[in-house]
C-alpha cells in the first residue's frame, strides 16, 4: 500500500491543478480507505481496498460530470485529510475531537477551493501529495515534517510554473453562475 500511496503522492503534487478528476478521485480513495480502515475492522483487506476504489471511482466521476459539487467535495476532504495528516505526523493525538479536527479543516479546504480555485487547488493538492508520501516513507517524525514541508513547496513550485506555461489546460470554472443571455426584440 506504501508504493501506491507515494506513486499517488507524486501525481497530486506535480499534477494535481491539471488532473482535477484524479486529485477528487484520490480523495475518495484515501477517505473511504481511512474511513474502511476504522469501521470495517475484523474484515479481509481486500473488502477494504474494494469500498475504497468505490470511493475513489466515485469521486472521480463526480468531479467529471458535476464540477461545482466536486470541487465542495475536494475542499472538504482536502482539508479534512492535511488536518489529520498533520495530526499524525506531529503525533498530536486529540481522541474523540480528531472528527471536529477534520470537520474544521474541511470547512476551510471547501471555501477556499471555492473562492481561490487555481491557487487553492495547487496548494491542497501539494499538500495531499506531501502527506501521502510522507506517511508512507519509513522515517522518524523529524524527517517526516522536514520531507511533507519541501514536498509540499516543490509542489506549488512546479504546478505554479506548469499553471503560467500551460493556463489553458485547467478545468473551467463551470461551478461559477451563468449570467442569462439577454435577447433584444
Amino acid at each position: 500500500m506504501a508504493v501506491l500511496n507515494i506513486l499517488v503522492g507524486i501525481l497530486l503534487l506535480l499534477l494535481g491543478r491539471r488532473l482535477f478528476w484524479l486529485f477528487v478521485g484520490a480523495l475518495g480513495f484515501i477517505t473511504g480507505l481511512n474511513l474502511a480502515t476504522q469501521f470495517l475492522q475484523g474484515q479481509p483487506q481486500w473488502v477494504i481496498i474494494v469500498v475504497a476504489l468505490v470511493a475513489g471511482l466515485l469521486g472521480a466521476v463526480i468531479a467529471i460530470v458535476f464540477q461545482r459539487v466536486a470541487v465542495a467535495i475536494a475542499g472538504f476532504l482536502a482539508g479534512g485529510n492535511f488536518v489529520w495528516y498533520a495530526l499524525s505526523i506531529l503525533q498530536v493525538d486529540l481522541g474523540d475531537l480528531s472528527w471536529l479536527a477534520y470537520i474544521v479543516g474541511g470547512i476551510i479546504g471547501a471555501v477556499l477551493l471555492f473562492v481561490l480555485f487555481d491557487w487553492a487547488l495547487i496548494i491542497l493538492s501539494s499538500l495531499t501529495g506531501a502527506g501521502l508520501i510522507a506517511q508512507a516513507v519509513p522515517a522518524d517524525d523529524t524527517a517526516r515534517v522536514v520531507l511533507f514541508a519541501v514536498l509540499t513547496i516543490i509542489g506549488i513550485i512546479v504546478q505554479a510554473g506548469l499553471a503560467r506555461r500551460y493556463p489553458d489546460e485547467m478545468p473551467r470554472r463551470t461551478y461559477t453562475r451563468r449570467r442569462p443571455v439577454r435577447r433584444r426584440g
